[in-house]
């Protein structure tokens, strides 16, 4: 910045230090910055059903100086890499996105004993203990909810995320409605037989802590009972149910005609410790393809109310990916991969920026009336904002 404003010169690399300086070892307030920004995207963006959007994004880096390196699943790459991990929490409406707040993955190995001088190099904060992404994830939502300066009503993630029945645990509490995907071999009790019709008795039955065996000692946790049902995996359930169960959706117009996908819906026990947890929604998603593949499937567990329609669902599960346009606008337009950062303070600082600026272009481009309103429904199929 400083030397395309001032040119080549000892000022501008004067102005080139000072900037470095600032970004990297500045001592001003994130989270005040984080704070005041968040209120605008309400003002901007914001929208009583509004869905924030947890995701990571990495970023490759060669040598192992910089704060948080290590040999770590690389989304960038699509492989084991040596990179920087970091959790990222957006927000999304009908009026746009953008994104909301920021923290470095430190991983395990940081905090073994052969990298304390790398710690002080890089100057993490004592107080900094070890996180999962999950962990992470969960506190940047807990945090934006507890502040009340935004509008939201649900919260999406992928796999990565939702796999966690911890991580799930964490979003309800907060009383958002979760739409988190999960992996395909995830087990349910469903509570329909297949034919979707017939109800199916939950397995509530369990062997009581006090019943003794003539060979052995007395339980000392609740277990289910022998001729309780068995889980069934997502991938099993969902090519078990009746074609008239699924409904078919236009999504969207792609490069290379509309996307179609069919839906299903149904409600499930999820297992908690080994026993029925809470009661959830299975969302299904099988994209209809004109060709001879195997179909592309997702699947989405939910602990949205009763009386949510599959509409909603089917809007709201393509509400993930406005966040991957934001890394993309943001690492090809504003810098977001590229800074010369050691510290665990800069990387903070540099993601703010980015942030920041990011939202006063988006809040341009609304200003200047670039981007489209919704679509209309088409006559035949309900019209979701998906991809």
């Amino acid at each position: 910045m400083a030397l395309r404003l001032l040119g080549v010169g000892p000022h501008a690399q004067r102005q080139v230090r000072a900037l470095q300086q600032f970004i990297g070892e500045g001592k001003w307030d994130d989270d005040a910055l984080l704070a005041e920004h968040q209120r605008l995207v309400n003002e901007t963006l914001g929208e009583e059903d509004g869905v924030l959007i947890v995701d990571g994004s990495d970023f490759p880096k060669h040598g192992s100086h910089s704060v948080g390196v290590a040999p770590q699943w690389c989304g960038n790459t699509g492989k084991k890499d040596n990179c920087q991990a970091g959790v990222f929490l957006g927000y999304a409406s009908r009026k746009g996105a953008t994104l909301l707040d920021r923290c470095l993955y430190l991983p395990e190995s940081w905090f073994g004993e052969d990298h304390r001088t790398l710690w002080q190099d890089c100057q993490i904060p004592d107080k900094v203990p070890f996180q999962t992404k999950h962990e992470l994830a969960a506190q940047l939502v807990e945090g934006i909810m507890a502040s009340g300066r935004l509008q939201a009503q649900w919260v999406v993630c992928d796999e990565g995320y939702g796999d966690s029945p911890a991580f799930l645990q964490r979003l309800d509490a907060t009383g958002l409605w979760y739409l988190a995907e999960v992996p395909r071999d995830t087990k349910v009790w469903p509570l329909l037989e297949i034919d979707g019709q017939t109800p199916r008795d939950r397995p509530s039955s369990w062997v009581p802590p006090q019943t003794r065996s003539r060979k052995g000692p007395v339980p000392q946790r609740e277990r289910l009972h022998p001729s309780s049902p068995a889980k069934v995996p997502l991938e099993d359930l969902a090519k078990q149910w009746p074609a008239s169960r699924w409904q078919r959706y236009r999504l969207l117009e792609g490069h290379k005609g509309p996307l179609v996908a069919d839906f299903l819906v149904l409600r499930a026990l999820l297992p908690l410790d080994r026993l029925p947890g809470p009661e959830v929604w299975v969302v299904i998603r099988r994209k209809v393809s004109g060709s001879a593949e195997e179909p592309e499937w997702k699947f989405y567990l939910s602990n949205a109310p009763l009386e949510i329609p599959l509409a909603t669902f089917v809007r709201v599960s393509g509400m993930r990916w406005p966040i991957e346009t934001c890394f993309a606008e943001c690492k090809g337009e504003l810098g977001m991969d590229h800074y010369e950062l050691r510290f665990w303070r800069g990387w903070h600082h540099h993601m703010t920026m980015v942030i920041l600026a990011h939202h006063f272009l988006v809040r341009w481009q609304q200003r200047l009336n670039q981007r489209e309103g919704d679509l209309a429904p088409n006559n035949d199929t309900p019209l979701a904002h998906a991809r």
